[in-house]
Order: C-alpha cells, then sequence, then structure tokens
C-alpha cells in the first residue's frame, strides 16, 4: 500500500486556447520561464548582472539592465541563492520584478524582458526564433497546467507508464523545456504525454530496396513482427499488400506517428505512395501513449511489447526529433554491444537491465533527389525498444530519474513517501549506490560515456528502496574512443554520420579521441542536471545539505576505485575529481548558435571530496 492516498484532480472543462494568457496557470508558468531563461544567463554568464544580499541576507538580488522602447533605463530583478553545485543559480518563487526609469515596478513579462534585455545581446535574425520557442514554451506549460493536473499525492505503486503521464515538468535547465514547435494547441492536447491520451500508429509498408534495417542479434524479425503485431494483423496488413498485386516479402512494415503521417509523410512521399514504393496499411489493433520523450510511445493494451520510438518533425528543447537513418541503423548494433558487455561484466549483471533497441528501420532519402532527398531527412523512421515490463521481478516497478524531484501539487515531491519511509540519509545514499556505481564502471572499467539525463536513467525500486537501474536511448546516446576502451574488438561497426547531420549539430556524434569528451558525456547530463536538481530538491524539502549529497556521491566513487586499484590508470584518464568540468551552454546555443561549441568550465563539486583531501 502506498504511504498517501493518490487524489486526482477532477478534470476541468476544455479552456478555449484564446483563454489560456487570462488564466492563473499563465501568470504561473510565465514566471517559470522567466526563472529558467535567468537561471540559464547567470549560470553561463551571458549577460552584465549586479548582485547582492538582501536585508535578509538569505536570498540575493539578481539584477539586469535594459533599455524599454523610447531608451529609458529598466532593470530586471530576480531572487535566489547561488549554490555550491557547480555555482548554480537557484531562483525564488518570488515574481521577477521590471523597474522602470519613473521607479514603478511591476511583475516582470517574457515579451519586455526579450525586448528589452535580450534584444541588446542576441543577433537580430536570432532573437525572432528564439522568442518563437519561448512563447510556445509558455502556452504549452499553460495548456498542461491548466487541463491535466497533476495528483495532489502520487499512488507509489504506478507502474512506470502511469508515471510517464504525469512527469509534465520538462527539462529543469533548458529554457524551452516545452517549445513542442510544430504542434498546434490542439495537437498538445491530443499527442502530449501529460495528457494521457490514447492513440494507434498508421502503419505503412515500405519497399526493403528503399529500406535501411538495423536487427539485433536477438531476434528474427519476422517472428518479432508477428509477435508485435499479432497473427490477425499481420495477415491483416499481407492480405492489403496481396490485393493491391504486391509481394509481403518485398516490404518492411513501419509505424509512423498520426501527426507525422498528417503532418509531414503523406505530403513528402506522395510519389512513393502513388508508385507502391510506400504502400498505405492503416491501423493495428493496439492502442499506446506518449512517454516524457513525446515521439517515443508505450503500448497501453499489451505493455510488455516494445515501446516505439518514431520519427516527429517537432523541434523540442531546441532539438529536432526526427530520426537520421544512420542513428535509426546504428541502433541494434549499439544496443547488442553494451547489452553483451554487461551480461559479461559480473559486477553489472545485477544492478543494471539495458532496455536494448531490438530493431531499427529507416527509409533511405539518398535514393532521392534533391530537394526531396533534404525534406524527407529523418522523418520516416521508427526503432523498437524493448519494455520494462519485460524485465521487473516480482515486486518491482520504475520511475524515471527526473520524476523525483517532480512536486505533486501538495508541494512536496513525488518521492515524499519513499523519502520518510526509509530516512532521507540512508534512502539517499542507497539511490547513489545504485545509479553512480554502474554508471562509473562503464566509463572507468569499459571506456563508455552514457548521455544519462532524467528521462534515460529508470529507477526499479522495491517499496521505494532503490534496487537497480535501466538505461535506454542508445542510438546517439552513447559516447566512446576506439583507443580508450577496454574491448576494443567488440566496439560495434557504425554507419557514420553523414556530413551534412555534423554540420548542423556538432554536438550529435559518437566516436571521439579525447578522454573529457567521453566523461563529459556522462558528467553533463548526469552530474551536472539529474545529481544536482536531485541534490537541490532533498536540500530543500528534507534538510540534507548540499555537502552532504555530494560528500555520499564522491565516497561512492572513491570505494568503487579503492575496489579497484587495477584501474587506476583509467581514474586519471577519465578523471570525476578534477578541479573544474566542461558544462554545455544550453542557453548560449539557442542565443548565438551552434556555429562553434560553447561549455562553460565551472569547479567540480566533488572536487573537495576528492582521494587525499
Amino acid at each position: 500500500m502506498s504511504d498517501m492516498e493518490a487524489i486526482l484532480p477532477t478534470p476541468q472543462a476544455s479552456v478555449e486556447p484564446g483563454l489560456l494568457p487570462t488564466t492563473p496557470e499563465y501568470a504561473r508558468a510565465q514566471q517559470r520561464v522567466l526563472r529558467q531563461f535567468i537561471q540559464g544567463l547567470l549560470f553561463e554568464n551571458v549577460l552584465p548582472c549586479v548582485e547582492e544580499v538582501t536585508d535578509a541576507g538569505a536570498l540575493r538580488a539578481f539584477s539586469f539592465s535594459g533599455r524599454d522602447a523610447h531608451g529609458n533605463e529598466v532593470r530586471y530583478t530576480a531572487w535566489g541563492t547561488r549554490k555550491q553545485s557547480f555555482g548554480r543559480v537557484r531562483l525564488s518563487l518570488r515574481p521577477a520584478q521590471r523597474q522602470a526609469a519613473d521607479g514603478r515596478q511591476r511583475d516582470a513579462t517574457l515579451v519586455d524582458f526579450m525586448a528589452e534585455v535580450m534584444a541588446l545581446i542576441v543577433p537580430a535574425e536570432r532573437l525572432p526564433p528564439l522568442m518563437q520557442e519561448l512563447q510556445q514554451t509558455l502556452l504549452k506549460d499553460t495548456q498542461s497546467l491548466v487541463a491535466s493536473g497533476m495528483p495532489t499525492a502520487p499512488d507509489l505503486e504506478w507502474d512506470h507508464d502511469a508515471w510517464e503521464g504525469w512527469l509534465q515538468e520538462g527539462h529543469p535547465y533548458h529554457p524551452s523545456y516545452k517549445s513542442r514547435l510544430g504542434f498546434s494547441l490542439t495537437d498538445n492536447a491530443v499527442y502530449g504525454p501529460e495528457f494521457r491520451q490514447e492513440l494507434r500508429p498508421v502503419w505503412l509498408a515500405v519497399l526493403r530496396d528503399d529500406c535501411r534495417v538495423s536487427v539485433s542479434g536477438s531476434l528474427r524479425l519476422g517472428a518479432f513482427l508477428r509477435e508485435e503485431l499479432g497473427e490477425t494483423t499481420l495477415a491483416r496488413f499481407r492480405r492489403q499488400l496481396t490485393s493491391q498485386g504486391r509481394r509481403p516479402q518485398d516490404y518492411m512494415m513501419l509505424p509512423v506517428h498520426p501527426w507525422q503521417w498528417n503532418q509531414v509523410v503523406l505530403p513528402t512521399f506522395q510519389t512513393e505512395l502513388a508508385a507502391g514504393r510506400l504502400c498505405y496499411l492503416g491501423t493495428a489493433d493496439d492502442t499506446y501513449r506518449a512517454q516524457q520523450s513525446i515521439r517515443t510511445l508505450a503500448n497501453a493494451t499489451r505493455p510488455r511489447r516494445a515501446n516505439l520510438k518514431l520519427s516527429l518533425s517537432i523541434v523540442n528543447t531546441s532539438t529536432s526529433r526526427i530520426l537520421a537513418a544512420h542513428t535509426v541503423e546504428n541502433s541494434a548494433r549499439i544496443s547488442d554491444w553494451l547489452h553483451d558487455l554487461v551480461s559479461r561484466d559480473a559486477s553489472m549483471q545485477d544492478g543494471v537491465v539495458i532496455l536494448r533497441e531490438v530493431l531499427g528501420a529507416a527509409h533511405d532519402v539518398s535514393r532521392l533527389d534533391e530537394p526531396r532527398s533534404s525534406l524527407a531527412y529523418g522523418t520516416l523512421g521508427a526503432v523498437w525498444r524493448e519494455s520494462l515490463h519485460r524485465h521487473l521481478r516480482p515486486g518491482e516497478r520504475a520511475l524515471s530519474f527526473n520524476g523525483l524531484t517532480q512536486l505533486a501539487t501538495s508541494g512536496a515531491p513525488m518521492l515524499d513517501g519513499w523519502v520518510r519511509r526509509h530516512g532521507v540519509a540512508a534512502w539517499t545514499r542507497r539511490l547513489l549506490e545504485v545509479t553512480v556505481t554502474p554508471l562509473i564502471h562503464l566509463l572507468y572499467a569499459h571506456g563508455i560515456g552514457l548521455e544519462s539525463h532524467g528521462q534515460n536513467i529508470l529507477l526499479i525500486q522495491r517499496d521505494g528502496w532503490p534496487e537497480r537501474i535501466a538505461l535506454k536511448d542508445f542510438h546517439d546516446g552513447v559516447r566512446y574512443g576506439p583507443a580508450l576502451l577496454a574491448e576494443p574488438e567488440r566496439a560495434p561497426e557504425l554507419v557514420p554520420e553523414p556530413a551534412s547531420h555534423a554540420a548542423v549539430n556538432r554536438n550529435s556524434y559518437i566516436q571521439t579521441d579525447d578522454p573529457d569528451e567521453v566523461r563529459d558525456f556522462t558528467y553533463d547530463a548526469f552530474v551536472f542536471i539529474a545529481l544536482t536538481e536531485l541534490c537541490l530538491c532533498l536540500e530543500q524539502h528534507y534538510d540534507l545539505p548540499e555537502a552532504n549529497f555530494w560528500m555520499m556521491t564522491a565516497e561512492i566513487i572513491r570505494n568503487y576505485q579503492a575496489t579497484r586499484p587495477e584501474l587506476a590508470a583509467r581514474f586519471a584518464l577519465f578523471d570525476l575529481f578534477a578541479p573544474t568540468v566542461n558544462i554545455e551552454e544550453l542557453t548560449k546555443r539557442r542565443l548565438f548558435g551552434d556555429g562553434e561549441k560553447r561549455f562553460a568550465t565551472r569547479d567540480n563539486p566533488l572536487y573537495p571530496y576528492r582521494p587525499g583531501a
């Protein structure tokens, strides 16, 4: 039984989109967008800032200067604290204020802040798209707050799929945490994960000559599709092909997100549909629900069937959610490699589940002429990922790591019942043991960094006590150097990214010769975001000091190192106790573009607790 009874909100009547800006939720969402944006500006030292200790002493005032439409000076002020964790700034819920030249004050608005402060430093051509992302984030977060609701307290017996529909906070650092560019508000209400709507993918048959396929060595393609679709549906799809004069064996069956089908695939691939190189099959019987990543769907009818990661031509947290064909082709290769590595490593077998991407299929746009090749790039692809339900033992349940810090409407974190049941110090230490240990083992013993942000680590728990973790999303979420691997001969042979892909996203690559880039791939997403958010949550709600959290984390790393002296050279190569670390500047990337790599060098909160300190 749960420690707290889950009280679900009464669904509100639908609010007309035009009324969203008049709701109290709009004011709340606007302050969050501003707060998160300003925190990024402060951490990345984007703007000159006057930082003052207030009379109370607990909060600091952070002030920026700007110019109004008449050239008069205005001042924006937000209040918060500067934390030990990387020097990050945590702003309070007190609304940011705008002070005019005549001294009058009011709550700051996003539009004014962008026009009066950011327009002074952001290149003119970049300001409109940034403003669009932030405004879309504001509207869609408001819609989420108004219509989707949150429980007064969570049901601690929810399974992972149920949790996913309640975790609606989005990225805790990125300023455009819910932009979903491409979705209208109507689309968002249908396809946004926090609205918990059931949907059915559209199924197509793609001529095999036009398709790039990646299949795990653990399965036979025909038998797998029969199990996933079911005999009845598979037979129906084959009859449809036969009735059109097509041979089913000449085609690969491919699921498509319904929004993608209507908005992108149908208009883009008309020629292939007319020629029979692409055949419309309709929908299958199973219904799905969107997970936090939006483009990944969990089977709601038969939860043990695979999750589907589908191409989706929207932009969220400033990243396109298409599936480039080379990443789809690499998905099963990387998954099989990691699964084999973990299955042969006695120290990981019982503590880590690798959710393999067992099948990938994508339309080969290289067969198309320009400009259609560019239009179609990454728009038609799918990856089948193992369901977590196949790996859970009796009594185990799971929750995405970022769900631990989300608040219920009571104001308490979702993990409140577990922490109070087990005690904050014991629970935190155990959580760190089961998450930090396998990730640093992959880094130290094997030379592999994972993009382990809060959505990609699933905490498997029993009665709230952390047991082990599941890791996912490997098609482009792994980084290593072939010469840095412990077993380079076992590394997968990857399809390289095309030059056009690398030019658009300079941070999207798997292989590197630089050991710091391998280390930082794990460090940036896991330590800077996931662990820091948990650290600050535990300090705020359970009085666990930041220093204690990082001391515990460092102790776990030191204990690991003490038991493996043979890896001493690797500890130095991938130095987690370095005095400073490089953190990707997500806000600057939005302001100034990706023409160069943007990293901030910040103090490492683990450094004070290094071995021998």
